[in-house]
């Protein structure tokens, strides 16, 4: 029943006008085909709350294997989960890399707004140290890669050795990846507020404006804490017209004040989700832009 109703509730997303229809662009039935493809990892918890879990899917083999932590989409908001992420991981764990899935508190559920799911990211990238106590990973070569909302979440995560230790979002000994992969990457906080996207989402994730709270901003939005310190990619869809050109704006804006480690890759034949199908024709070129960042 809970499926049926994630199910249901993303097929409303992608056709409440968040998806711009193209021909021969992922449609909703062809992403939705891809949920039986196969098993979730093995749920690990890396904390408290019933929201602050990864799924870990790890190769075959005896390591020790890369990873590729990956934050989901879906507009910050709690009717978007993991759920659909699951054949990118199981593609990237087929190709011998290790894939923590990151499950986190959105916007609509206790805790899921400014600083609490902010500081789930922070807390389950770092947890892939504790789970190399038990599992074969190697965490000198950990990339952390996120689609659209999760995309932002990814930039950020990149840039948490900014993060004053008196701030909020602070936590202590933070793990920088090697690269982020930004994939269609919802990173222009500003603009997406004055746009009131996604019903207001940014107002309700920070509590407020960038003129309300400078100080929250300043630490939140990818292009204030530019550059952000690691090797990252920004890969956009050309027909993607609904979100490219937030993901552009971070590029713009970093690259402005000098940020030189953004590798921008625009995908002809992808929309929003070829980014995430592992049967498109974009696939390659997220496969590309993550051993970018491996040895």
């Amino acid at each position: 029943m809970k499926l049926k109703y994630r199910l249901g509730a993303l097929v409303l997303w992608l056709c409440s006008g968040l998806f711009t229809a193209q021909a021969d662009i992922m449609t909703v039935e062809d992403l939705l085909a891809q949920l039986s493809a196969g098993e979730p990892g093995a749920k690990i918890d890396y904390g408290s709350d019933p929201l602050q879990f990864g799924e870990l899917h790890v190769p075959e083999g005896d390591g020790p294997f890369p990873v590729v932590v990956f934050i989901h989409g879906g507009c910050w908001l709690a009717m978007y989960d993991i759920t659909t992420t699951r054949p990118l991981a199981w593609a990237l764990r087929d190709e011998g890399i290790a894939v923590w899935n990151l499950e986190y508190r959105r916007v609509g559920n206790p805790g899921g707004t400014y600083p609490g799911l902010l500081l789930d990211i922070g807390s389950g990238i770092d947890h892939v140290k504790t789970l190399a106590t038990d599992y074969p990973l190697d965490v000198t070569q950990v990339v952390v890669m996120g689609h659209s909302a999760g995309g932002h979440l990814a930039l950020w995560a990149g840039a948490r050795a900014k993060i004053p230790s008196d701030h909020d979002l602070y936590l202590a000994d933070p793990l920088l990846p090697a690269g982020v992969v930004a994939l269609a990457p919802a990173a222009a906080l500003t603009q997406l507020h004055q746009q009131g996207t996604c019903d207001n989402v940014i107002d309700r994730l920070m509590h407020g404006s960038p003129d309300e709270h400078p100080d929250r901003y300043a630490y939140v939005e990818p292009a204030r804490m530019a550059p952000i310190g690691v090797r990252h990619t920004a890969l956009m869809g050309v027909h993607d017209t609904d979100w490219t050109p937030f993901g552009e704006a971070y590029v713009t804006a970093a690259r402005a004040i000098g940020d030189d480690t953004i590798e921008r890759v625009m995908a002809s034949e992808s929309g929003h989700f070829e980014v995430i199908n592992p049967n498109s024709t974009t696939w390659p070129l997220v496969l590309k832009a993550v051993r970018r960042y491996l040895q």
